[in-house]
């Protein structure tokens, strides 16, 4: 991680913090960031192995917590005077079950709201794929309609309004100050290395890839130093009402410009079919988030770029071969 992304975390210090989903994209760095200034505890079920451990080591709190416990004693030993919070884990719905995406995460939000009420802010990430869709290059704000539908995992957006629900009304009820941060495609070394990292296996393994029939998908990528440089600010940014905001990077990235430059700058071929069905993507305005957060500070190539060369050492060509 560049220090540059230290910037709003190391700014951050004496908290006592709250993040869960502490092993994924987005809250193992963020945790292993804010650790070095403040006391850090992370919730979640820790299935990859070795990685309580890891977090152990970088003086991170670990704890077993399953969003489906519905019982009173979910929470049970887990202190309450926490500052900050960071809810990062969703039940995702894989198993298309839409019902019991609404449960676990509208009830669980409300839980983790509740038990961590006189915390200084709240921040809840969310998901731009409830957006209504509208053409591909559409720049979403956060004013546009939604409707939660996503062919390519049903459950997953409806969920993840049940839980906006939630963050909004536990917020007043509670007078929680709250951000609903509604997440893009966030990349980067760490973990799997995010969406173009799972583009970049399916290369590796020879498998297609579906892009849309006509033009391609467009998103707002954020690096995981930008990301995690922004965390703080969202929180400064909390309210009630609950602050709402799209978190994407300053730059639109097409999805298929990103496999052609995974592909000239590894030489790996890419297997590109044109489908009615994809893994849809969000561009996002980012007028809100750059005045809440500031500017970003990666372009998606060098990000992407840097992450190869963390992931995929001995993929990466050289910049004149590349280039």
């Amino acid at each position: 991680m560049n220090l540059s992304a230290l910037t709003g975390t190391s700014a951050l210090t004496g908290k006592k913090i709250l993040i869960t989903g502490g092993t994924g994209q987005v809250a193992r760095p963020v945790a292993e960031a804010l650790a070095r200034h403040n006391e850090v505890w992370c919730l979640g079920r820790f299935g990859t192995p070795g990685v309580a451990r890891e977090l152990t080591r970088q003086g991170v709190t670990t704890w077993y917590w399953d969003m489906a416990d519905a019982s009173p004693d979910a929470l049970k030993g887990v202190p309450q005077d926490f500052t900050h919070v960071l809810h990062s884990a969703v039940h995702r719905g894989e198993d298309g079950d839409v019902t019991a995406a609404v449960e676990i995460n509208a009830v669980a939000t409300g839980r983790l709201m509740t038990h961590c009420r006189t915390a200084e802010a709240f921040l809840y990430v969310s998901t731009g794929a409830l957006y209504a869709r509208s053409t591909l290059d559409h720049a979403y704000t956060e004013s546009d309609p939604i409707d939660g539908v996503a062919d390519w995992l049903p459950a997953y957006p409806v969920g993840k309004i049940a839980a906006e629900g939630a963050a909004r009304a536990f917020a007043r009820v509670l007078g929680l100050p709250t951000t609903i941060a509604r997440l893009n495609i966030a990349y980067g070394p760490g973990g799997y290395g995010g969406v173009p990292m799972l583009y970049f296996a399916r290369m590796l393994a020879g498998e297609p890839i579906a892009v849309p029939l006509t033009g391609q998908n467009w998103c707002s990528p954020l690096h995981t130093d930008d990301l995690v440089a922004q965390v703080p600010h969202l929180w400064r940014a909390a309210g009630i009402p609950a602050t709402l905001v799209n978190w994407g990077g300053d730059e639109a990235m097409g999805m298929t410009d990103c496999v052609r430059h995974l592909q000239e700058l590894t030489g790996v071929d890419a297997h590109l079919v044109p489908s009615a069905v994809t893994r849809e993507t969000y561009r996002f305005d980012p007028t809100l988030r750059r005045s809440l957060t500031g500017p970003c500070t990666v372009g998606w190539r060098e990000g992407i770029r840097s992450t190869l060369e963390a992931l995929y050492p001995g993929y990466v060509r050289s910049l004149a071969t590349a280039g």
